[in-house]
């Protein structure tokens, strides 16, 4: 069998939501909190209407490496003239997967996603584990994100 890397469909969304909450358990993101349908309406909503993207890779029918990008719309700036921008999310691979390139693989596909859909940039919070894998691949660290929690 080989690795089979395609977007994701409607169909795959309860196998995708357990994957992200795998990825977010495994970051350490654990409250408690039953996220499953609240993933469950937003992943339909914005898959529905192009907002959100995901490549997937799967292997023997079974999804191993997830990614995904919501696609937001700010007032341009300088450093993006769109005002479009990909925030990245959902960047996980199974552990029995990892150190294959799968999840390079994954990203390289979402970032040309954004830039075939005009996005003027692409963030994400990156985990400690992902770190590497985005600074690799060209991504810098912005010093003035921050954060207010409601």
């Amino acid at each position: 069998m080989e690795l089979v890397y395609r977007r994701l469909t409607a169909e795959d969304i309860g196998q995708f939501i357990g994957l992200r909450i795998s990825q977010l358990r495994e970051e350490g993101n654990d409250d408690g909190t039953d996220l499953a349908p609240a993933l469950a309406d937003y992943y339909d909503r914005h898959l529905a209407d192009g907002s959100f993207v995901s490549w997937l890779a799967e292997y023997g029918g079974r999804i191993v490496g997830t990614s995904g990008m919501s696609i937001v719309e700010k007032p341009p700036y300088f450093g993006c003239p769109t005002g479009r921008i990909g925030l990245l999310s959902s960047m996980y691979t199974d552990p029995a997967f990892r150190r294959r390139g799968i999840a390079r693989e994954l990203l390289s596909r979402v970032v040309d996603e954004a830039r075939e859909r005009g996005c003027g940039t692409v963030q994400i919070t990156a985990s400690d584990m992902g770190v590497l894998l985005y600074t690799d691949f060209g991504f810098v660290k912005n010093g003035n994100f921050m954060q207010y929690r409601l």
